[in-house]
């Protein structure tokens, strides 16, 4: 099958536009991560490219199928001088990378945490994996290759981490939006729990 990562940063030009930033993180024993910047006016986007590239396999199969399993990559959308955002392409490249290192399955609903601020002075070290299709189209590959998803990060403060872990994801997102809560906001507080 064919390299799917010139697909896939089309596919990412295609619904975001040039990116005006990247940048390269290699781990040990994985394959190059990078991560594309784009701004459109207050709001900038953060997508991982790379971590498509193989499929995700369940860690206890014998066996990995280098063609057939779920690929994604990672969109996080943020509001645009409200913090040092530009800091969270290691965590996100350590989010991206995390199949190939920790056999994770990476799908909607998931917590992530990278154990430290996404940011420096950010409320966040989790994110909730959302629902794939809204802002980036999924790209279909040639069978029998599943198609690449392109996940949005919601950023969780760890109230909500921890919240999200009794009640559930859908629990959790309908009270952000209940409560109106911007997900962009680098700085936001934790929506009301109780």
């Amino acid at each position: 099958m064919a390299d799917v990562l010139p697909l896939v940063e089309a596919r990412l030009r295609a619904a975001l536009g040039e990116p005006d930033a990247r940048a390269a993180v290699t781990f040990l024993g994985t394959d190059r991560i990078e991560v594309l910047r784009f701004t459109a006016g207050d709001v900038v986007r953060y997508a991982t490219l790379g971590m498509s590239a193989q499929p995700m396999t369940d860690p206890t199969a014998v066996v990995a199928d280098q063609v057939k399993g779920p690929r994604a990559e990672l969109v996080l959308s943020v509001r645009a001088g409200g913090a040092d955002t530009d800091k969270v392409l290691r965590p996100l490249a350590v989010l991206a990378a995390s199949p190939q290192v920790e056999g994770l399955v990476v799908a909607p609903g998931a917590s992530l945490d990278v154990g430290e601020p996404l940011w420096p002075g950010a409320p966040f070290s989790s994110v909730l994996v959302a629902e794939s299709g809204g802002l980036v189209e999924d790209l279909e590959l040639d069978e029998p290759a599943d198609p690449v998803r392109f996940l949005p990060l919601l950023p969780m403060t760890p109230n909500e981490a921890a919240w999200k872990r009794v009640h559930g994801a859908q629990a959790l997102q309908e009270r952000w939006l209940g409560s109106g809560t911007d997900l962009r906001d680098p700085s936001r507080r934790s929506v009301p729990l109780d």
